[in-house]
């Protein structure tokens, strides 16, 4: 009788396992297109660099299970994204909203770029004078 309790679990974390991976069904066309839509504007938590619809990951199959759950408890898509946010932070926005704790996210590349191309302008106009003259020697293109 022990031996079956303690074989209990693991048979029970199989058998939720294969519930998450079963494919989802929807009760109509637009839940679905609505569903897709949706889970393309989030972010796997796990993968971090792919949507909750591409990510094969197991969390992202569990939330996209939960988010269809959400979806037909008559939540708004707005309401969806702020409890998954809640949950994991805005990092599961792939698009987060510009605000104040945001702003470096959305500038961030356009900075490093502008330094970066700060960076090589400077570094050809250092260069600029050294090559003009043919021994290094400003003097040396002076004619007396």
């Amino acid at each position: 009788m022990l031996l079956g309790v303690a074989a209990a679990p693991p048979a029970f974390a199989q058998a939720n396992q294969a519930a998450d991976a079963a494919p989802l069904h929807f009760n109509s066309p637009a839940e679905e297109a609505r569903f897709h839509a949706l889970t393309l504007q989030l972010r796997c938590v796990m993968c971090q660099n792919q949507s909750l619809a591409d990510s094969h990951a197991m969390i992202a199959l569990q939330l996209r299970r939960e988010v269809l759950d959400l979806m037909r408890q008559g939540r708004s898509n707005d309401e969806i994204k702020a409890f998954l946010v809640q949950r994991y932070g805005e990092f599961v926005l792939y698009n987060p909203p510009l605000e104040a704790r945001t702003w470096l996210l959305w500038a961030g590349p356009a900075l490093i770029l502008l330094l970066g191309a700060g960076a090589l302008v400077m570094i050809v106009r250092r260069q600029r004078p050294a090559d003009a003259a043919p021994n290094g020697d400003p003097d040396d293109l002076q004619e007396w």
